[in-house]
């Protein structure tokens, strides 16, 4: 049978017997929903664990309301209008709000870049500015032993509403939630003392009771609670689906499981061969991009197995800090021991990569020249059906294949695991 796998502007087929092919994950079909609006008026109706928000605001001078920054798909400038009105029903002045955009450790924002995040009208009007803007307050440490040092702004809040995106997220389980905070609005030494435990076992995309770094950056909200938390799922295009409003932790939980029952693939068992793509362009852009089909794949093939990761990468690797380290010349284990002792955005997403190298050989379609590839301990190919070929060489003519399309946007999870 022949099959459309998704490779930059121009998809490749993939021919192969049917009667090898143990599944193909597609993301469940969307359910017919009401405009966003109403999905966002809804949620705030009707609040998980939480008093509603008019009453929790009622005597509060100083609200901060944290929203993600511009790498994230979280939709501010759709969510604060709703937000906002909500305030101000509750009798709460524009003067009264700041605005705190979650960098964690990225840069900062340009001003447009900020009066994009909300529109030009509420940026006019409403006091916006990055965490690292002003200092940060040292209130505590975990459990963990991970400092919670917080933003001004935000510490010395008397209501704080934290905004975010839920999406499977390859070391915290899920994005979202407590995530605003810790890594959101902390220090760079917090958040490496955090994702430092990204290369622990439980550290896994849709895993969250017994994640350490869940655990430990919801710890952090013993010293910088949140009053409001107000989290959405969107579609592939971006759009809002489902919002969830409330207690930061419950509320979260609902929105996860929402977002399984979208995503969440059981398959019958591991395959000795995955075929995966992030869809095609855009999101296949560099390899920065194309590892989250990569880090979802990863749970579908067994020990030993191979995976053909299927990115046109017309833009190369992506990002400086993830090219230095691809780049490096590195094993995977001297990797992933770097990680663990200098944690850096761009470097966590080369130690993923060779955490997956660490479980099965990965064969990489993609535009980017087989030297390069080659340097990155990964195989290269042009053709997705010469990979598919060369890995039915390697395993045998009946070794099983599963196929992910849409491998971002699909997490597998074998059926004695769910």
């Amino acid at each position: 049978m022949d099959i459309e796998i998704g490779y930059g502007t121009a998809p490749q087929t993939l021919q192969i017997p049917s009667e090898r092919i143990l599944d193909i994950l597609y993301p469940n079909p969307l359910p017919a929903v009401p405009g966003e609006s109403s999905i966002l008026k809804n949620a705030l109706d009707h609040p998980i664990s939480s008093a509603p928000l008019s009453d929790l605001v009622r005597g509060k001078k100083k609200i901060t309301v944290i929203t993600s920054d511009i790498t994230r798909p979280m939709p501010s400038k759709r969510v604060l209008p709703v937000l906002l009105k909500e305030l101000r029903d509750a009798g709460i002045q524009n003067s009264q709000i700041t605005i705190v955009f979650a960098l964690g450790s990225h840069r900062r924002h340009t001003e447009e870049e900020k009066k994009r995040l909300v529109g030009p009208d509420l940026y006019a009007s409403i006091r916006c500015e990055d965490s690292s803007e002003s200092d940060f307050l040292s209130l505590g440490v975990t459990s963990m032993g991970t400092p919670v040092e917080i933003c001004r702004t935000v510490a010395q809040a008397d209501c704080r509403i934290c905004l975010g995106n839920i999406e499977y997220h390859y070391f915290a389980g899920y994005s979202g939630g407590a995530k605003a905070i810790m890594p959101g609005v902390s220090t760079r030494a917090a958040i490496q003392a955090n994702h430092a435990h990204m290369v622990e076992k439980n550290a896994c995309v849709g895993r969250i009771e017994d994640n350490p770094v869940r655990m430990d950056l919801e710890d952090a909200l013993r010293y910088c609670p949140v009053d409001f938390m107000i989290n959405v799922v969107l579609d592939e295009h971006k759009r809002i689906i489902h919002a969830v409003c409330g207690d930061i932790i419950l509320a979260h939980r609902e929105g996860c499981r929402f977002l399984d029952r979208l995503y969440r693939k059981e398959i019958s068992r591991l395959a000795d061969l995955v075929i995966v793509s992030q869809g095609g362009a855009p999101k296949d852009l560099n390899l920065y991009q194309t590892q989250k089909a990569l880090e979802n794949a990863r749970h579908a093939v067994r020990p030993g197995g191979i995976i053909i990761l299927a990115g046109a990468c017309p833009e190369g690797l992506g990002e400086r800090v993830f090219e230095e380290w691809m780049t490096a010349g590195l094993s995977p284990d001297e990797q992933i021991a770097r990680i663990r002792t200098d944690f850096q955005l761009g470097g966590h997403k080369a130690a993923a990569i060779a955490m997956v190298q660490k479980t099965a050989r990965i064969f990489l379609v993609s535009q980017m020249p087989q030297t390069l590839v080659q340097s990155l301990h990964l195989e290269p190919f042009f053709s997705v059906q010469k990979a598919y070929e060369k890995a039915t060489e390697l395993l045998g003519e009946d070794s099983s294949v599963l196929i992910m399309p849409f491998g971002g946007s699909t997490l597998p999870v074998p059926a004695q695991q769910k």
